[in-house]
């Protein structure tokens, strides 16, 4: 099987815009927030003092948030080569971040696996079955 393709941006939008009862605000453009039945779980983070560039100590402007099980987080922010990473702030908040600047070092079958995982986590039970196709 050929490895996906470099991840983009526009791979965020398409995954959570396939899945069922999803909204995007802003409806187009901007830096969005992704809600099934109204509880967000993907989303563009503004800048904030507990996420900052060790270089320059300035706060990153690019921070995307995605909800996840607490095993998952666990595993994508253990590896010390992996784009995901939490801060003191997220400590017992099941979620990831990743910077918009990192996308590219995930593949956008990785991307679409983190958004649908990131869906499962907040949608209602009924309607992650019907997704995932179990009785």
């Amino acid at each position: 099987m050929a490895r996906s393709r470099a991840a983009r941006l526009s791979d965020i939008d398409e995954a959570a815009l396939a899945l069922p009862e999803v909204t995007r605000d802003p409806p187009s453009g901007g830096r969005p927030s992704f809600q099934v039945r109204g509880k967000t779980f993907a989303f563009a983070r503004g800048p904030r003092k507990d996420a900052v560039d060790p270089e320059t100590g300035q706060p990153y402007e690019d921070v995307l948030a995605f909800s996840c099980t607490a095993e998952d987080k666990e595993s994508m922010v253990s590896d010390p080569d992996s784009p995901w990473f939490t801060t003191p702030h997220w400590n017992g908040y099941n979620a990831v971040l990743l910077l918009e600047r990192d996308i590219g070092r995930l593949t956008a079958q990785e991307i679409r696996e983190v958004v649908t995982d990131a869906w499962l986590a907040k949608a209602p039970k009924r309607l992650a079955t019907e997704l995932l196709g179990e009785p």
